[in-house]
């Protein structure tokens, strides 16, 4: 069943949406570095090693240059147009096709490059990899705009780095666990709801409301950021 949704689903996606994709893909060959798609290797599922598709964003040697795998908000490795791309999330669309052939599903934990996939313990590591990766999860809701809270902890005089090993991939790893114990269709579908939501309604996180045991952070960074979430909207 899950598998025939996201069939179903990546296919409308991808047919709805073919005209504005197209423009997208003709300004990023005129502007920035004239690269159109980034594929870049994350862990799937049951560990092995897929390439995820998304529309190209930064500099081509940007794993190599300032915080490596870790973007901030302010990242001046990210090209002009891709800012907004990144913002509105449509650098993540091309992933639709990543879903229709199988590499990904709408909905699951968020695939990680290798180097992040390893600041997981062995025990989140073993149970996740059971399931495909997804598009959205309870993860990526979270951590939707993950580059300004690990801006906001480098501003409060954290290191980047740390801060996101430490705090956010232990934090994530539990959100992950959260949804390997509760997934399932219902699960899904209000996941991607809270998804469409925060697309349209950015800082939310009411949807924290929506799930049973959700998993509460301990990082005040965190908890900031979801409170604030919570109570603006």
């Amino acid at each position: 069943m899950k598998r025939l949704l996201d069939i179903i689903v990546s296919l409308a996606v991808l047919s709805v949406l073919v005209g504005p994709l197209l423009f997208v893909m003709l300004v990023l060959r005129l502007t920035g570095e004239g690269d159109i798609f980034y594929l870049q290797e994350r862990i799937g599922r049951f560990g092995k090693p897929i390439f995820i598709t998304k529309f190209a964003t930064m500099l081509r040697n940007s794993p190599s240059l300032g915080t490596k795998d870790i973007t901030l908000r302010d990242d001046p490795r990210v090209l002009p147009f891709g800012k907004l791309l990144r913002k509105t999330k449509v650098n993540e669309l091309p992933q639709f096709w990543d879903v229709l052939v199988g590499k990904m599903s709408l909905v699951g934990w968020r695939p990680l490059m290798p180097a992040g996939f390893a600041d997981y313990s062995s025990e989140v590591q073993q149970r996740i990899v059971l399931n495909r990766p997804g598009i959205t999860g309870i993860g990526s809701l979270v951590f939707r705009d993950e580059e300004s809270i690990v801006t906001r902890a480098r501003d409060a005089g954290e290191d980047p780095r740390e801060f996101y090993k430490s705090v956010i991939m232990q934090y994530k790893g539990s959100l992950e666990i959260w949804y390997s114990e509760h997934a399932g269709l219902m699960t899904d579908l209000k996941i991607l709801v809270a998804t469409a939501v925060a697309v349209l309604r950015p800082g939310w996180y009411g949807f924290v409301r929506w799930f049973r045991d959700f998993p509460p952070p301990t990082n005040e960074h965190l908890r900031h950021v979801i409170r604030t979430g919570v109570e603006r909207h």
